[in-house]
């Protein structure tokens, strides 16, 4: 139970409706209590109106009647009460079990996003969201359902069978020997379903991630025509899945009749006992009825004790995975303060940075200064560090040595919130949200005016093809944007970025997409725009980056030139060598 203390705070936080849920489920216990005395006061109510009749030799039928119709009654109101206070008690009760799971889908989530990129790294996304889920389901199980049956079988088992003892002792004691088996048998049955469960589980979302992955990379997949192996392999998934469903079927039909079963035993030693302690004069045969109706009374809470064991065990097996994640610490705290008040200039000193997942060293001993105002462009092979330089501004990872100053203010001095939300970012991989155009362009935006989404989206010459759309800036572009071009999509992209308005902006490779005329229209607009603010451009295209203030060209994540365009084309080094191998291939198409 240690790891589900993690929720201890949330139950304190509802304590007082959790309080009033348990008075709930005590109240139901003792309502349901009385038709079971009700009905032995009626067995015996008949057996003595029998036994004076045998005697004066007549019956008053009117009495007998009026007084089994107020034991009927009295038993329909008493069910009906209990009734009652049940459906009070999973109102109050599972409703919290409820809160709990939001609270704690909500804590997983926010820390989920102060995470460090490296975490995202080294974790599936499907592990993530299982997490989340599935995990977090199972332990709503036994904030709600566990903790209510747990209750309910102390209050049921103290109530009944104190009232069993009062009556008979020797019948008691038989009638509740075979209990103990059958909380022992359903418990091991409910290991055994919820290993099959789990089993389940996992050829789902085994089948999930194909089906995701096959709609996602569906244009692959029609390009090579490979629509048939497609379908042949998902048919394989869907048997392995049928297959592992039909073992957990077979099993959950052991568990009614084993339930019956034992219920069966139970009442026939009740039957018997009690028959043979009636004989002797010890109980009525009122009694063998009232025992019979708590033999049923206490045979689910019992059995219940093996369900909800299953259920502690797998919830304290999804918490531990959670507490896993909530365990881990940010390298870099998004929530601690820092400077709000610093400029734009960013200064890199000496800055060497390895990816720690991959142990791959991105920077070596990087230094540059970009002036407020300026733009920087820095170019490379593929695999020079170029992205590298992006993260590290956005500070999604920190450098092993060196510094980076922005505003004169070292980067670890300052509020993560106020840098981030000053820089427009155009990543290398456009994303865009399953929303309207409208609502991606103005996703970093504190101004949802539409002409802001029309301004950005003409500087980012992609205003003509959006009103080309039957729904115009309100299309719903499909997930990850896919029924957007990838041209689209980075100019998209672009305009989110410039919609924020941004002191410091950051272009990663963002103009790949797009023919080398549109780029000269983007450059061209972007121009104005860039004049006002910090910029880094990141490009493997020389046309992209030649209007740059200064340029920076990277090899094996080493400064190995650096200068304007002009300056770097007299050179005749590594930029003039790309310069010309791109007129080549331009020339040649």
């Amino acid at each position: 139970m240690k790891a589900l203390r993690r929720l201890n705070p949330y139950f304190l936080k509802y304590k007082w409706k959790l309080s009033v849920g348990f008075l709930f489920v005590t109240i139901s216990a003792i309502f349901r209590v009385y038709p079971a005395q009700l009905v032995r006061t009626s067995f015996d109510t008949v057996a003595e109106k029998i036994q004076w009749a045998q005697e004066n030799g007549s019956l008053d039928t009117d009495e007998l009647s009026s007084s089994l119709l107020f034991y009927g009654l009295a038993i329909i109101g008493s069910s009906l009460l209990s009734g009652l206070f049940m459906f009070l008690m999973r109102q109050t009760i599972i409703v919290v079990s409820r809160q709990v799971e939001y609270h704690l889908k909500n804590d997983v989530f926010d820390h989920y996003q102060k995470l460090n990129l490296s975490f995202y790294r080294t974790n599936s996304t499907g592990d993530l969201m299982n997490r989340i889920s599935e995990d977090v389901s199972r332990v709503r199980m036994y904030a709600g359902p566990a903790i209510m049956y747990s209750v309910n079988v102390l209050v049921t088992l103290v109530i009944v069978i104190s009232t069993m003892l009062s009556i008979n002792a020797k019948l008691t004691l038989y009638v509740l020997l075979p209990l103990p088996l059958l909380s022992w048998i359903i418990y091991r049955i409910s290991q055994l379903i919820n290993k099959k469960s789990e089993r389940v589980q996992r050829e789902l979302s085994v089948i999930s991630t194909y089906v995701q992955e096959a709609f996602s990379g569906i244009r692959v997949v029609k390009a090579y025509g490979r629509e048939g192996q497609s379908s042949e392999k998902f048919s394989d998934l869907s048997n392995a899945y049928k297959d592992v469903n039909e073992g957990l079927f077979r099993v959950n039909a052991l568990f009614f009749p084993t339930m019956l079963l034992l219920i069966g035993l139970s009442t026939l030693v009740t039957v018997y006992i009690g028959g043979v302690e009636a004989i002797a004069g010890r109980i009525t045969a009122g009694n063998i009825a009232e025992f019979v109706l708590y033999v049923n009374m206490l045979t689910w809470p019992v059995a219940s004790i093996g369900w909800v064991s299953s259920i502690v065990q797998r919830a304290e097996a999804s918490q531990e995975r959670i507490n896993e994640f909530l365990d881990t610490r940010p390298e870099i705290d998004a929530s601690a303060t820092g400077q709000k008040d610093f400029g734009n200039r960013i200064e890199f000193q000496n800055v060497d940075f390895t990816y720690p997942e991959t142990g791959i060293q991105a920077l070596k001993n990087v230094s540059f200064t970009l002036e407020e105002g300026k733009s920087l462009a820095v170019v490379g092979r593929t695999g020079s560090g170029k992205t590298t330089l992006a993260h590290l501004i956005l500070r999604l990872y920190t450098p092993d040595s060196g510094s980076i100053r922005v505003g004169d203010v070292p980067i670890e001095q300052l509020d993560l919130g106020t840098l981030r939300r000053r820089i427009g970012y155009v990543p290398q991989e456009a994303f865009l949200f399953s929303e309207s155009i409208e609502e991606n362009i103005l996703f970093a935006t504190n101004d949802p005016a539409p002409g802001n989404a029309v301004r950005a989206a003409e500087d980012a010459e992609v205003d003509e093809n959006i009103r080309e759309f039957p729904e115009g800036y309100k299309t719903v572009v499909g997930e990850r944007g896919i029924t957007l071009s990838g041209g689209q999509k980075q100019r998209i992209s672009i305009a989110r970025a410039l919609a924020a308005a941004p002191r410091i902006l950051l272009l990663d490779d963002c103009l790949s997409a797009v023919d080398t005329e549109t780029e000269e229209h983007i450059l061209r607009n972007m121009n104005e725009i860039t004049s006002q603010c910090t910029s880094l451009l990141v490009s493997h295209r020389v046309s992209s980056v030649k209007h740059a203030d200064h340029i920076l060209v990277l090899e094996n994540g080493a400064v190995c030139e650096s200068g304007t365009h002009e300056q770097l084309i007299k050179k005749e080094g590594a930029y003039f060598e790309l310069h010309e191998k791109q007129l080549r291939e331009e020339t040649q198409t």
